[in-house]
C-alpha cells in the first residue's frame, strides 16, 4: 500500500473510530442520566402520516408533560417525539400504533425521551457491537499509522 493512501486510510479509520466512540458514550451517559433524573410517564406510540414514517424502527410517542414542567401559569402540553436509544431493525409488535409505553423525559427538554429499562429488550448488546466497531476502526487505523511511521 502507498504510503500516502496508508496515512489518509489510516486517518479516516481512528477519527471515525473515535467519535464514534465519543458517540456511543455520550448516547449511553444521556440515556442512563434521563432514565435515572428524568419523569416517568406512559406514551402512546402514535400512527404515522408520512409513509416513510413508518420505515423508521423508531416509533413516534405521544405523551403529556405535566404542568410544573411545562412552566408556570400554563397548562399541560401534549409532546411528539421519537425515543433516543436502542431501536431494532424492524419494528416490534409491541410498538404497534395504539400501544402504549412506559417511558422517561427530561424536565428540561421533553421532547429528550428515552424507553423504560424494561421497554428495552438488549441495549446493552448493540451498545457493545457499536463500541467494539469504534474500538476496532480506532485500532485498525492507528495500525495502519503506526506501519507507515516504521
Amino acid at each position: 500500500m502507498d504510503a500516502t493512501t496508508a496515512v489518509v486510510s489510516g486517518l479516516v479509520l481512528a477519527l471515525f473510530g473515535g467519535a464514534l466512540l465519543l458517540w456511543c458514550a455520550a448516547e449511553v451517559r444521556l440515556r442512563h442520566r434521563v432514565r435515572r433524573r428524568g419523569v416517568s410517564a406512559v406514551a402512546t406510540v402514535v400512527a404515522e402520516n408520512d409513509p416513510h414514517g413508518q420505515l423508521d424502527s423508531a416509533p413516534l410517542l405521544s405523551f403529556s408533560v405535566l404542568p410544573s414542567v411545562a412552566g408556570a401559569g400554563r397548562i399541560a402540553e401534549l409532546v411528539l417525539t421519537r425515543p433516543r436509544g436502542h431501536t431494532p431493525l424492524r419494528r416490534p409488535e409491541r410498538l404497534a400504533p395504539g400501544a402504549s409505553v412506559r417511558i422517561c423525559y427530561d424536565p428540561d427538554r421533553p421532547c429528550r425521551a428515552v424507553l423504560a429499562a424494561r421497554e428495552v429488550g438488549r441495549a446493552a448488546v448493540a451498545d457493545l457491537l457499536w463500541t467494539a466497531l469504534g474500538a476496532a476502526c480506532l485500532v485498525a487505523g492507528a495500525g495502519l499509522l503506526a506501519a507507515v511511521g516504521r
